[in-house]
């Protein structure tokens, strides 16, 4: 195995279990305020390994936080980690955001981040709020899973998943322009 294979390996392992501990040592519903880390880390899993950082970096961190939590909620928790990263790669390919030397565009890393950081908020609240309403799962054993939609859940979700992926779009730009652009990993 070759430096360069090994300096990735390093990243996401790194950025995965960073995400692990923000994700399972803080009690609901700091964990999910928390969130920002992981979006940050996934930001720059992606700046750091092209086009499949991110989704490296958030399967890391969901199968750590799906096999030590033991809930009922670990395949799930795995699903969306893994899917998120996924968004962050692909916003930031869809905006040709790359992180070089020279910096990296701090608006157009910004949106993308905002845009990811909705759809797996939106993803997440449908499969636990909208999608059991609407195949009538409130009956089955796994009642617990799901939340009660309401106009103002929804409402803090559309808000608050565009805001956190702003800021950690924001904070991952402000890192690698200041700190992290001249670490060669490619």
């Amino acid at each position: 195995m070759g430096t360069q294979n090994l300096q990735r390996l390093f990243i996401i392992t790194l950025f995965g279990a960073i995400i692990f501990v923000s994700n399972m040592f803080l009690p609901p519903p700091l964990n999910y305020l928390m969130m920002v880390v992981q979006a940050v880390f996934l930001a720059l899993s992606a700046l750091f390994i092209k086009k499949t950082g991110a989704m490296y970096a958030g399967t890391v961190g969901g199968l750590l936080t799906a096999l030590l939590s033991g809930s009922a909620l670990g395949p799930f928790t795995f699903f969306f980690s893994f899917l998120y990263g996924v968004f962050v790669d692909l916003f930031l390919c869809l905006f040709k955001i790359k992180g070089t030397r020279d910096g990296v565009n701090q608006n157009r890393l910004i949106f993308a981040m905002a845009l990811s950081t909705l759809m797996i908020a939106l993803s997440s609240y449908s499969a636990f709020a909208l999608l059991p309403q609407s195949f009538n799962l409130q009956k089955i054993a796994f009642v617990s899973l799901f939340v009660q939609p309401s106009p103002m859940l929804t409402a803090v979700v559309l808000f608050m998943g565009p805001v956190t992926g702003a800021v950690a779009g924001y904070a991952a730009a402000y890192l690698w322009n200041k700190y992290l652009r001249h670490i060669n990993i490619n």
